[in-house]
């Protein structure tokens, strides 16, 4: 089991959560956070400057099977690309185990 981490740009969740369904990962939970980028320079948008140093992101947090691994990667990076300065990061730790509490049951067989 691994545990995908990513911090994509909220304009870009409904595509990325699309995008998840598609390859059928359907359960994971997500957070509105804030962080601080490398850019160092602003940009102007109607006359206002904007500091790019801190910006809104949403966090995801997705526990799968070692064989949706490649497939949850690509389609968070495919669907939340921009092109941009400031698009995310996609990160994948090892788990140990998972279990499900109503149940018990452990392992895989615990995620779906």
């Amino acid at each position: 089991m691994k545990k995908v981490e990513a911090i994509i740009r909220k304009s870009k969740f409904d595509d990325v959560k699309t995008a998840l369904h598609d390859v059928e990962v359907n359960f994971f939970s997500y957070w509105d956070v804030t962080g601080v980028g490398n850019e160092k320079q602003g940009h102007v948008y109607r006359g206002i400057s904007y500091s790019t140093s801190e910006i809104q992101r949403r966090y995801l947090s997705i526990v799968i099977s070692d064989e949706f691994v490649e497939r949850t990667v690509e389609a968070i990076i495919k669907s939340g690309a921009t092109g941009n300065v400031g698009d995310g990061k996609v990160f994948v730790l090892p788990v140990e185990d998972a279990f499900r509490i109503r149940t018990g049951e452990n392992g895989n067989t615990s995620l779906n």
